[in-house]
């Protein structure tokens, strides 16, 4: 029985190399499919061919993306900078200006003029999304379909036209609208309008189709999304977060779909309201159609290893001599939960805390409302951190008691295994009776820290995940909470808080498992020295405040029981 704390540790490392192994397996190529461009739905329906299979040959679609032979559209936000193709009205090299893809730090450029090096150049260049680039190929398409005898409408290869090739938002100006035209000889004329709103990730998307024919116009909206598999290269190995698509519907609620997945089989869902997107680590880029229209959600995989994701609208018609408008939202940019929330219902769950979403979330508010107040994120770790304990105060209490208790029975219990060296079963049956007459649980230090194992693993997720934690200042040296110490500082504090709180608690009767528990301090440091930094905080912070509480409770519960005795 004494033994159940050493397993629990021994699991506890055992779960940790687990996951470790599982975040060094990266990504790696899957095999490829060859996948044809035949139309996804069967019966002809006329959205697979012109929607989600690219008619376009390979060389042609390679061709677009390297040598634009059109007038790329450049735009520029306070939040964006990218590109629109005039074919299709395509978004494509879309830049996070406020998210570089590193970030420098002055204690460590010091540190190097001290020891009179250059410090390694850092990439300072701002997080992309869409890209047109081939390999990292990630494009958002819309456009629309007729149907039956309609005229045919501009998909994402019919050519737009644009009087402008270059759109910024100005000083004092709240939103940007980006309008592009199609006209074709039967009367039909498109407006495609992209608006952009100050330091908003959203884009709004309209299609509005002027009917100057004679006949009844009836067609429908498509969007989507088109990317060459992604998985997070420079990632640190000991985070492994999901990448791949994203699907929400009223009925099925938030659902991931993985690459593999979509290259197995087409997805077709209908659905009212819902979105479609695909997520990486801490950035989500999704279609959002209306709330109150019916969509029919899709995904395929192409040649090439590119994969598609989106949705349609119903049929509208449109009467000769008369206008009609199809509306979508675009959401691209970093999972800021409150925004994404205002977005859409579901949004913010591509924040991905797996299946401890519902312990993870109040976290994620608390942690969040902190923040709201000192404005510091590695403060409100620290915050949550004085909550978690004070939440588990009781239950700790109880746990140290025991493990108090445990400690002043340690020199009875060597005497009793010198005792019965050699008779194993004596051993247990005497210490069972000695516990029962102190009153010593010997599961009464574990039980308190199995309950708080699901609240660590869930604050883990929202450290890992919280995107406003990447790059945020701390303190001194500590000036991005989300990348690992650079001088491995808080992994030794954190080595030597838990040398502390091992000196607290009662050692192994067994010797051998006393030298294993001697070696868990060297251990964990080295483990944490590629951790975020503001996890290693929170750990530290957590050590901490345990060695106060069982320092107290330990010294009251001795004393208590010396004014017993006495």
């Amino acid at each position: 029985m004494d033994n159940i704390r050493f397993i629990l540790v021994m699991a506890l490392l055992m779960i940790s190399y687990m996951l470790w192994e599982s975040w060094q397996i990266d990504y790696g190529p899957k095999p490829q499919t060859i996948v044809s461009d035949k139309p996804l739905v069967a019966g002809g329906n006329e959205i697979a061919s012109s929607a989600n299979a690219n008619p376009m040959s390979d060389n042609a679609q390679t061709k677009v993306a390297l040598e634009p032979s059109r007038a790329i559209i450049k735009i520029k936000t306070d939040v964006f900078a990218l590109e629109i193709d005039p074919e299709g009205g395509t978004l494509r090299n879309l830049d996070l200006l406020q998210y570089p893809k590193e970030k420098g730090n002055s204690y460590v450029k010091k540190a190097y003029e001290l020891i009179g090096l250059q410090e390694p150049e850092r990439d300072l260049s701002p997080i992309r999304l869409f890209d047109a680039n081939p390999e990292n190929l990630f494009l958002a398409q819309s456009g629309l379909v007729a149907s039956g005898n309609s005229a045919a409408a501009p998909d994402h290869h019919a050519t737009y036209t644009s009087e402008k090739t270059s759109f910024e938002l100005q000083e004092g100006q709240d939103e940007l609208v980006v309008p592009l035209t199609w006209t074709n000889e039967q009367g039909l004329r498109i407006t495609k309008t992209f608006m952009f709103k100050r330091g908003s990730y959203a884009v709004d998307v309209a299609h509005k189709v002027n009917n100057r024919s004679d006949k009844v116009w009836s067609g429908r909206q498509y969007n989507q999304l088109m990317r060459v598999e992604h998985s997070d290269k420079n990632n640190n190995n000991f985070i492994r977060t999901f990448s791949g698509g994203a699907i929400y519907t009223d009925k099925d609620k938030f659902q991931k779909i993985k690459y593999e997945e979509m290259a197995d089989k087409n997805l077709e869902i209908s659905a009212q309201g819902g979105w479609t997107g695909f997520i990486q680590h801490y950035f989500a880029s999704a279609w959002i159609p209306p709330v109150d229209q019916e969509n029919h959600f899709y995904t395929k995989a192409l040649n090439d290893a590119r994969f598609v994701i989106g949705s349609y609208s119903q049929d509208m018609n449109i009467q000769p001599g008369s206008e009609g408008v199809f509306n979508a939202q675009m959401f691209v940019g970093p999972k800021i939960q409150p925004a994404m929330e205002a977005l859409a219902p579901g949004l913010e769950l591509t924040v991905d805390y797996s299946w401890l979403t519902i312990i993870a979330k109040p976290i994620y508010w608390l942690l969040n409302e902190i923040y709201g107040f000192i404005g510091n994120w590695g403060v409100a770790i620290l915050g949550v951190t004085f909550f978690i304990k004070a939440l588990f105060f009781k239950l700790s209490k109880a746990s140290f008691q025991s493990m108090a208790k445990m400690r002043k029975i340690q020199p009875k219990l060597k005497e009793l295994q010198e005792r019965y060296t050699d008779d194993r079963q004596k051993f247990n049956t005497e210490m069972m009776a000695m516990y029962k007459k102190e009153k010593v649980n010997p599961l009464g230090g574990c039980l308190p820290m199995l309950v708080q194992i699901p609240v660590f693993i869930s604050l883990y997720w929202v450290l890992i995940e919280t995107v406003e934690l990447r790059q945020a200042d701390f303190a001194l040296w500590i000036q991005d909470l989300s990348a690992q110490d650079p001088f491995y500082l808080l992994p030794i504090i954190y080595g030597i808080t838990m040398k502390i709180q091992q000196g607290l608690n009662p050692a192994p009767v067994d010797p051998l498992q006393a030298q294993v528990m001697k070696m868990f301090p060297i251990v964990f440091t080295v483990f944490f020295l590629f951790f975020p930094s503001g996890l290693v905080l929170y750990w530290i912070c957590n050590n901490s405040l345990s060695i106060i509480q069982q320092w107290y409770i330990t010294k009251h519960v001795l004393a208590e029981d010396e004014r017993h005795h006495h």
